[in-house]
């Protein structure tokens, strides 16, 4: 392995390299979410020393009582690796003096001027600064634009007088967490790794090698940077596509779904995607805006992906006139209708809210003076700005009560046959209901 210092510097990394293969090093996670958690506890269930660190002390406090409040690991899960003492939860920076390898798990979200909001990177970066001991690897998974690792992580690594290549070494390796999937999982999905540098690159390498079957390398942290916002971006404008000519195929009378079943038994050329009231999560609707955000930074045009933001953004207002056309089937407005909205998540059989299409579609209902409920096994309560809102339970009762039932997220725990039974009409935009052939259906 190369390097650019003294022999006894060398021997320190070639230990830490040595106990990373050994998976006696010790792994510092930051930020416990939905990313960081899932992490940590792969790396304690290999017998690596795990510190996981997170400001919010309800999380710290849920974790040290073996709860888990993300629903990927269960509570079990987090019991299992606290009692084999490879996990410590802690709020507390001094802990991460003993790390051999920081993992910053954070959030990346936008500012209100659509601008990258890079402030817990940022404060991630000043604890390590202030604490961490070389060598030490400081890895970023946190979604951000190609060179926020070199620009941003490294300088402030570097204000408390310590030196890249010398006393750290920083990588990128962006997170693949799908919340909520059963098949792929942190083991069995690639990791893609780009270090600053060839011990960097071999470091991380060795690191995620030793949780994940396969590590996909890159020749540094901007290939990486990109390669996260190619996979999200390509998703954006592929749903936005898709969108756009389900809008098209009902005004031609044609059945979008069918149709995409048809073209996907192409077996070569063409790549599945549905439509839908929108996009939701952390990653569809926010990671393509930092691609945007450099690109318009370095003078460059990005129309297209504009294009299709625009275009997945207008979906709800989409859903809402449907809503509008299933009342109208009883001759009533909407300003004197009442809509259960069924699914409130992002996604299926999850409770993540982030940037979930039920929200505007809510939103747009309430303005037009809907009376809007809702249903979501995974949501029991829902708050924004001066709203707030309880799932109701779904009976019999709750169905016909309403003028539409409006299905936004297809949880696999949804009574389809209750709903069908009893609706007065429902809106379907997720083709939840494609084998019932009710003429109170309206579909995407």
């Amino acid at each position: 392995m190369k390097s650019s210092v003294g022999s006894s510097q060398t021997r320190s990394w070639d230990n830490t390299l040595e106990k990373i293969r050994n998976n006696t090093a010790t792994v510092a996670v930051i930020g416990l979410g939905y990313v960081g958690l899932p992490l940590a506890t792969a790396f304690a269930r290999k017998g690596f020393q795990v510190i996981g660190f997170d400001v919010d002390n309800d999380k710290i406090s849920a974790l040290a009582s073996g709860r888990s409040y993300v629903l990927d690991v269960p509570s079990n899960a987090v019991a299992e690796v606290l009692s084999s003492g490879s996990f410590q939860p802690t709020s507390d920076a001094e802990t991460l003096r003993k790390a051999d390898a920081i993992i910053i798990c954070v959030p990346t979200p936008f500012t209100v001027d659509r601008a990258p909001d890079l402030s817990y990177i940022e404060s991630a970066a000043k604890t390590i600064a202030c604490v961490f001991e070389p060598p030490c690897l400081v890895v970023l998974e946190s979604t951000s634009y190609p060179g926020t690792t070199e620009e941003l992580l490294v300088p402030i690594l570097e204000s408390s007088g310590r030196k890249l290549h010398e006393d750290f070494e920083v990588a990128f390796s962006p997170e693949r967490v799908d919340p909520g999937n059963k098949l792929y999982h942190i083991e069995n999905t690639p990791k893609v790794v780009g270090g600053l540098g060839e011990r960097a690159g071999d470091l991380a390498c060795a690191l995620y090698g030793s949780v994940v079957n396969k590590v996909v390398r890159l020749d540094s942290p901007r290939d990486a940077e990109m390669a996260k916002l190619i996979e999200n971006t390509f998703r954006q404008v592929n749903i936005a596509l898709v969108n756009e000519l389900a809008l098209i195929a009902k005004r031609m009378g044609v059945n979008i779904w069918k149709a995409i079943e048809a073209a996907a038994s192409k077996p070569f050329g063409f790549m599945a995607f549905y439509p839908g009231p929108g996009v939701g999560g952390h990653c569809i609707p926010i990671d393509p805006h930092y691609l945007a955000w450099k690109a318009r930074e370095l003078g460059c045009e990005i129309s297209f992906i504009e294009l299709a933001e625009r275009i997945n953004q207008s979906m709800p207002v989409h859903v809402v006139r449907l809503a509008e056309d299933a009342v109208a089937m009883s001759g009533k407005k909407l300003s004197e209708s009442k809509i259960l909205i069924l699914g409130v998540s992002y996604k299926r059989d999850i409770d993540d809210l982030r940037e979930s299409p039920a929200l505007a579609i809510i939103e747009q209902l309430q303005k037009q003076g809907a009376e809007v409920c809702y249903h979501d096994p995974y949501v029991p309560l829902y708050r924004r700005g001066t709203i707030e809102l309880k799932s109701v339970e779904l009976t019999p009762e709750t169905v016909s009560s309403a003028d539409c039932v409006l299905l936004v997220t297809d949880h696999s725990t949804l009574n389809k046959d209750l709903v069908a039974r009893h609706a007065k009409a429902i809106v379907d935009t997720r083709n939840a209901f494609a084998d019932y052939k009710q003429d109170n259906i309206i579909r995407l």
